[in-house]
């Protein structure tokens, strides 16, 4: 037995999601997409972003851009322009704990994620920063990633699993990974593992500087 809870970052994808969505609302999952919030500018991809929120999802901001992680940008406006237009570009959809995941090129958990800056904003803004425990790199093995993930899932309590929404065929098998799961004992959650929440509502609840770059401090005035 294990608790597990899923997640997809990176979507929403028309060819992708909806049967994503499909096979979550078969088996009562309840899941948490973190969207790119340019991808949300297509109607199409935010009709997408409504039917999930609609049916029970919980929708977080996974950047605007998804392009160069924020602990590595120097523009001093990086929050506002990645975080800011996300948030304003999920709109309605938001969950009231503005759910935010940085993204470490490749899911690192490290100094690419944040910067003070960014801290700083979070807190401001009163986000919830949430993080991973569970990478199975779906989106690197689109076929092999599902025993992966299902270790994954046995080597720890509670799983937080991150997966993509993306067209890269990783989905075709996710039925395959909640059967097995499921058969496993997984006791699907909808929240997130305290410990992968180190800022909850503007307010710093676990250290942070793992993942805080000092970039900003050898920024030359």
């Amino acid at each position: 037995m294990f608790d597990l809870t899923v997640t997809f970052d990176n979507g929403p994808e028309p060819g992708v999601t909806p049967r994503v969505l499909d096979i979550l609302r078969e088996r009562g999952i309840k899941a948490t997409f973190f969207v790119i919030g340019e991808k949300l500018c297509h109607p199409e991809r935010h009709r997408l972003a409504a039917r999930a929120h609609d049916e029970g999802h919980w929708i977080g901001n996974h950047t605007f851009t998804h392009t160069v992680p924020l602990g590595q940008q120097r523009d001093p406006n990086a929050a506002q322009s990645e975080i800011g237009r996300a948030q304003d570009a999920v709109g309605d959809l938001a969950h009231a704990e503005r759910w935010f995941r940085p993204f470490g090129g490749g899911g690192n958990l490290d100094q690419r994620l944040l910067k003070p800056s960014v801290v700083d904003y979070l807190i401001r803004n009163k986000h919830s920063c949430v993080l991973w425990n569970a990478i199975p790199r779906d989106w690197d093995d689109p076929d092999g990633w599902v025993d992966r993930a299902l270790e994954l899932c046995s080597s720890q309590p509670w799983s937080l699993m991150v997966l993509h929404d993306l067209p890269s065929g990783a989905m075709d098998h996710l039925e395959r990974f909640l059967d097995r799961v499921e058969k496993a004992g997984a006791r699907f959650h909808q929240d997130f593992p305290p410990d992968c929440v180190p800022i909850r509502s503007g307010e710093i609840v676990l250290p942070i500087q793992p993942y805080v770059s000092n970039i900003e401090e050898s920024v030359t005035t």
